[in-house]
């Protein structure tokens, strides 16, 4: 089905069952722990052996030699896979280094070596044996350093007018740079994968957001054809965008079942998760706003500074700042150092997470510069067309609505604007908000229907449930346009046998894969009014189909046999005629201790305007996920980096901190009621990043309101705060 007009009216309006609370369908698989990941293939995969990585210890350089015998000789011990007896190796198109290093070691804890014995503990003891000699080269590893010896432009910026004459003649300025840190997905799962040999078909169980993509690398990696790879990944203890690509996990887990000849699993030990896997890069940004007095944007530019691997991508994170406020002037660019750490790569909400942390403070500071309401000056600066593009209107765009309910909702007018001007007891109180901005991303994604003889139906699609509810809003799609209830269809997801969907990631999976659906049940609802003779028009509603006085059940129309039908959604060019994005306004509370400078976080708010909500339960849900994920990068979330030998070093969750139940309060998500027919049959949008997009600001403007510091360099810890704390 090719999507390349705007949406009508058709069944899901029906909401009957999509948009409704529905409960999660996996939620009592997971709650009992009887939904198998990864590594707990036991009954698919019997006798596994154990895998064990063993990750470089130098940033950057070469393997001399590896000496072997001592683990080889270990109790338990049956394969030790290294780059010399692992066979040509390729490189996925979405890997930036080598899954397995050798002879050139690209980054530290580069897997070297995969240990394989019969247990866990023999196998990592044995780890423990191998003799690993290096020569190290010298690395970089300071982004600010690769700053100030400049760094490549990449060829993404986008200029508007002329932004240096426009902030010259601007009547009030700002200039400030602001920094965000590495940070680490510290997902509750690791990543892990169980692999088997079938001659030379290879089956995976792993945990993968993006299932083609990874059997499309892995095959790549191996030399081998993609239609020998079989990859399962139903069940995922969080990715975040960790695991949108193949892994090492996989890829030695698949060379160790093939050397040990029997079933290999293998989990990343968790302090190789950090610096083995992708991250969060770090950015420096450089803001500068030129306003009228009157508080109207005249000039805006954002430029941020990343690091990466030789091959990689920066940071993208001016995107937002292209489209959130008007202005005629306009400069946005994005540099990239090349540095010698880690790969960094997606981590939920790309670009707009970071470049919002430092976007929304400098819009408070704007605002303070200006002797505006925050709310006032966002508001006044609202534009219904892209900046660059004024033909290209948005195509819905609730930004003003989003902060004005938030504002009356939070008690925004109780507000003091005078920092450090309330207190309570030891501490200070302050309220802040940030602006909330993520694109809506759409791509393609397939389905393939059943309908059997019971008149039961079941969805097949290789699209992943990473803990975001996609089995719940696929048998909602499903149950809405077959009009048969939701106990009686199945959804079977993540294998690649069946058809590729969008995946998960970048806040498209939900709506992408629910149009995918939806195109598969309008093939399949013509399929059945023809066997039937029935109108086109026919309605399907109780499991029944009914036109012109004639009823039929799906069941008896299906006969003994049933059948199925397979399509895809297609989107057309809507997305180049019609600014897509998704907004919202975030509002925080905070007490701050007058002594120590300990930051609480009291209550929080968002309010979020994308599309129709296919499933309110699970759409709140996630908000709540990435508002908690917020307050951790704003006070905690940081990866520390060694500049002297080129790695994380708090590379475990003893080091790393990321929000508990204690951080977190009473948390609030409002939704907006709105479809937006541009973007999928659905009407709908992504929501999981948006809740992310903004916060940390929102904190930060909150703890500034309540003490007058302003930091600028996340995260917010009270090192920063305490010498320049009001006076008590």
């Amino acid at each position: 089905m090719k999507f390349d007009t705007p949406a009508t009216t058709n069944p899901i309006d029906q909401l009957k069952v999509v948009g409704q609370p529905v409960d999660r369908i996996d939620g009592p698989l997971k709650t009992t722990g009887t939904a198998p990941y990864a590594y707990e293939r036991h009954a698919a995969a019997p006798d596994a052996a154990y895998g064990y990585v063993v990750g470089a210890t130098i940033a950057k350089g070469r393997i001399l030699g590896i000496d072997q015998r001592a683990a080889e000789a270990a109790p338990g011990v049956l394969a030790i896979v290294t780059a010399k007896n692992a066979g040509k190796l390729g490189k996925g198109e979405k890997n930036i280094a080598r899954l397995l290093a050798g002879p050139n070691v690209e980054h530290y804890h580069q897997a070297v070596a995969l240990v394989v014995a019969e247990t866990f503990e023999q196998a990592r003891s044995a780890a423990q044996l191998l003799q690993v000699r290096y020569e190290s080269a010298e690395g970089k590893f300071d982004l600010a350093k690769a700053r100030e010896a400049g760094a490549k432009t990449i060829d993404k910026d986008q200029k508007v007018g002329d932004f240096a004459s426009g902030y010259a003649a601007a009547q009030v300025q700002h200039d400030q740079t602001y920094s965000t840190p590495d940070q680490s997905h510290a997902m509750m799962e690791p990543h892990a994968t169980t692999a088997a040999w079938r001659g030379e078909r290879l089956t995976l169980w792993t945990s993968s957001q993006m299932v083609d993509w990874a059997v499309s690398d892995l095959a790549k990696t191996l030399g081998i054809p993609k239609e020998r790879v079989h990859l399962m990944s139903p069940y995922i203890g969080g990715g975040f965008g960790g695991k949108l690509f193949l892994r090492a996990d996989a890829l030695l887990a698949a060379l160790g079942a093939r050397l040990a000849q029997r079933p290999v699993k293998v989990a990343l030990q968790r302090p190789l998760m950090a610096n083995n896997t992708v991250h969060r890069p770090a950015t420096i940004q450089r803001i500068r706003l030129g306003a009228k007095a009157s508080g109207e944007l005249t000039a805006i530019a954002h430029e941020s500074w990343s690091g990466n691997l030789p091959g990689g991508d920066p940071e993208e994170a001016t995107q937002q700042t292209q489209f959130l406020y008007a202005g005629a002037h306009r400069l946005t660019g994005t540099r990239l150092a090349v540095l010698d750490l880690p790969e960094g790569n997606s981590m939920r909400a790309p670009g707009e997470a970071p470049g919002m942390m430092a976007l929304e403070i400098a819009m408070d500071e704007m605002a303070e510069r200006l002797k505006m309401d925050p709310i006032e000056f966002r508001v006044i600066n609202d534009t219904q067309v892209d900046p660059a593009k004024p033909e290209r209107r948005f195509s819905t765009r609730r930004l003003v609505e989003c902060l004005r309910t938030g504002a009356e909702r939070f008690g925004w007018a109780e507000r003091s604007a005078q920092p450090a001007s309330r207190r309570e007891g030891n501490a200070w109180i302050g309220i802040g908000m940030a602006a909330a901005f993520r694109n809506n991303l759409v791509m393609k994604s397939g389905a393939r229907v059943l309908l059997d003889g019971r008149g039961s139906v079941t969805v097949q699609t290789d699209m992943t449930d990473i803990g975001t509810g996609s089995y719940t809003i696929i048998a909602q799609t499903a149950a809405e346009m077959m009009g048969v209830p939701l106990e009686r269809v199945k959804v079977e997801l993540g294998d690649s046998s069946f058809p590729v969907s969008a995946g998960s990631g970048g806040q498209w999976g939900a709506n992408s894969s629910t149009a995918g659906v939806y195109a598969a049940c309008v093939k399949l609802r013509e399929a059945v009014v023809q066997r039937a003779g029935l109108p086109a028009d026919a309605e399907f509603a109780d499991g029944m189909v009914r036109a012109g006085g004639k009823s039929l059940s799906l069941a008896e129309i299906a006969g003994d046999k049933g059948f199925s039908v397979a399509d895809s959604i297609e989107f057309g060019d809507l997305d180049k005629r019609y600014q897509q994005s998704t907004f919202g306004a975030h509002f925080v509370e905070v007490a701050v201790d007058a002594y120590t400078a300990e930051v609480r976080v009291r209550r929080m708010l968002a309010v979020c305007a994308a599309g129709r909500i296919l499933n309110p339960k699970s759409a709140r849900s996630q908000v709540l996920g990435a508002m908690t994920m917020g307050v951790g990068g704003a006070l905690m979330e940081h990866l520390e980096v060694d500049k002297r030998r080129g790695f994380f070093v708090n590379h475990d969750l003893a080091g790393y901190e990321v929000p508990v139940h204690a951080d977190i309060p009473h948390l609030e998500v409002m939704f907006l009621d709105e479809t937006d027919p541009v973007s999928s049959p659905m009407k709908a949008k992504g929501v999981g990043e948006l809740g992310l997009c903004g916060v940390g600001a929102a904190v930060a403007n909150a703890i500034y309101n309540a003490t007058g510091v302003r930091v600028r360099d996340y995260p917010i810890t009270l090192d920063k705060l305490i010498a320049q704390m009001p006076r008590v």
